[in-house]
């Protein structure tokens, strides 16, 4: 499974309309827009999971293509290192 990084959605975009989008290059396993935590508003990017070969085939397809005026910036995704949490920088 590969989990893709989707930048520049426009911010009226739906997890429904990102997910017909990819599904005509393979099959989607699951479709996360990211929201602002503190207003609730969409932060315009989210992220794609597909199997491998169908992520690859979406990514070069998307990548660049236009979404309501915005060009998609496509990416596989990079693990974020968790931090240990509060605590201080000392």
């Amino acid at each position: 499974m590969t989990k893709l990084y989707v930048g520049n959605l426009p911010f009226s975009a739906t997890e429904d309309a990102v997910k017909t989008l990819f599904a005509a290059h393979g099959t989607v396993e699951k479709v996360s827009l990211i929201n602002d935590r503190d207003t609730g508003r969409p932060r315009g990017f989210g992220f794609v999971e597909m199997n491998n070969a169908d992520a690859s085939r979406a990514m070069q397809a998307l990548n660049g293509k236009e979404m309501d005026g915005r060009s998609l910036k496509i990416n596989e995704a990079q693990d974020k290192p968790r931090s240990a949490g509060g605590g201080s920088r000392y």
